[in-house]
């Protein structure tokens, strides 16, 4: 039997045609390294996309009459190009990778996931009506997995769709996703939001917080399409499946709408986003003494060692077999707890954690909050 692995939603291919699923493992064992993801305004708070609201749910088809012109199809190219060197010589090759967005304002910025144009050369971006434009890539945050990217066309082709918060997300709301699965664009499913509060891997192997879980089908091509509720607002950007065929299996996640608002603001004001960064390897196959977030006590699954030499957490003292059971007051009782409360807070900012060590009792640490590296250094 496959094993499950989480799945980044890209359509890849030749153009030639040959159509493949980009696969990417989410790490082993249940570790996960823990990352704060911030920008200003705070992780907590409403986006501030165009507004609009509706007292009661709409129907998959009016919500898919209403959002579709602001879903687009997006194309990745990359270009590498061939070397000769006497009489060895490699050819150039031409990939092209395909995902969707949704149009964010008026001034042509699109957002999309980061994993669908990371290492491209050239993006062009295909509206509903056939317009098909080229678009530039404003700016990215692989831990965050959101990209903007800018297109040039008259204000009339531009459909924002409205922001919700993320954060009212409840188990059971209908949801709805549109994109581009498998290159067949404005392909519309419908669903609930099976959970809230997931945490999954973002393509640099940080932690993305806040994930909104559904069993609407999305599919390789969903990759930075809406997930919307009931109103017909974004509620995330579909981002990956867990499956053990390659296909969906009804477990699919969406980044969370707030998140993707605050990279994406930050990113149009050009400015750089900064992450705040602990340093610690957490594990969630242990059985803690005390209900909380434990560091691993040892390398392995995915974890190459569990506190990272000269992060804040090993410059505060925080040690293998920690279990980090409060962040400033604030109950931690597991790894996507502990995620959570940190994701409130910025990198420079100072705070005191509630600290279960074996054979030492209860200490109160101090961690002042750092800027995460480019990539997860706790993964091997």
């Amino acid at each position: 039997m496959n094993s499950l692995t989480k799945i980044l939603l890209v359509v890849s291919g030749a153009l030639a045609g040959a159509v493949i699923a980009l696969a990417i493992s989410s790490g082993g064992g249940g570790t996960k390294t823990v990352v704060e993801q911030v920008s200003s305004p705070g992780a907590n708070s409403v986006p501030t996309a165009a507004s609009k609201t509706t007292s009661s749910g709409l129907s998959v088809n009016a919500i898919y009459k209403m959002d579709s012109p602001g879903v687009v199809e997006i194309v990745a190219t990359d270009v590498q190009k061939g070397t000769s060197n006497g009489f060895f010589s490699t050819p150039s090759t031409t990939t092209q990778d395909l995902g969707a967005g949704v149009v964010y304002n008026k001034q042509g910025d699109i957002l999309t996931d980061e994993h669908v144009v990371a290492g491209a050369t050239s993006v062009r971006v295909d509206f509903q009506n056939g317009v098909s434009v080229p678009a530039k890539i404003l700016g990215e945050d692989a831990s965050a997995d959101v990209a903007v990217v800018k297109v040039n066309v008259r204000a009339a082709e531009l459909h924002p769709i409205a922001f919700a918060n993320s954060n009212a997300a409840q188990v059971g709301d209908p949801v709805v996703a549109i994109g581009s699965p498998f290159g067949l664009p404005e392909t519309t499913t419908a669903g609930i939001v099976s959970a809230v509060g997931r945490s999954i891997t973002a393509p640099n192997n940080f932690t993305i917080p806040g994930a909104i879980q559904t069993d609407a089908a999305i599919n390789p091509g969903n990759s930075g399409g809406p997930l919307l509720d009931g109103a017909g607002q974004v509620l995330g950007l579909n981002d990956q499946i867990e499956t053990s065929s390659g296909n969906s299996a009804g477990v699919g996640f969406a980044t969370p709408a707030n998140t993707d608002a605050q990279v994406a603001n930050t990113i149009i004001a050009g400015k750089k986003v900064r992450t705040a960064y602990v340093g610690v390897c957490l594990d969630q196959s242990l059985t803690p003494t005390y209900s909380g977030a434990q560091i691993a006590t040892s390398a392995g699954n995915g974890c190459s060692t569990p506190v990272v030499p000269g992060s804040p957490a090993a410059k505060a003292g925080l040690v293998p077999g920690d279990v980090i059971t409060a962040v400033n007051g604030q109950s931690t009782p597991n790894a996507d707890a502990f995620i959570g409360a940190v994701s409130a807070y910025k990198p420079g900012q100072t705070v005191t954690m509630t600290v279960h060590t074996p054979h030492k009792g209860v200490r109160k640490i101090k961690v002042t909050l750092g800027v995460r590296p480019q990539t997860a250094p706790t993964v091997g």
